[in-house]
């Protein structure tokens, strides 16, 4: 199984009307505001913060794509 494969597995995973509406729910919300949290903390640990805009833009962007918010 290549990357493509898996891309295209993930796709139709994601694509699925339960696995959206699970990905809009308060819950996800609550449980990806932690992580994307945790990821940025620690980008920005690792890079002594030099990229603080583009981790907070790209943990933005994550968020507007799960859960309610």
């Amino acid at each position: 199984m290549g990357l493509d494969d898996i891309t295209k597995k993930a796709q139709e995973f994601l694509s699925d009307d339960k696995v959206q509406e699970a990905l809009k729910s308060e819950q996800a919300e609550d449980i990806s505001d932690k992580v994307l949290d945790g990821v940025a903390d620690t980008v920005n640990k690792v890079t002594g913060g030099k990229f603080g805009e583009q981790v907070e833009g790209a943990r933005a962007a994550a968020d507007k794509a799960v859960g309610t918010e």
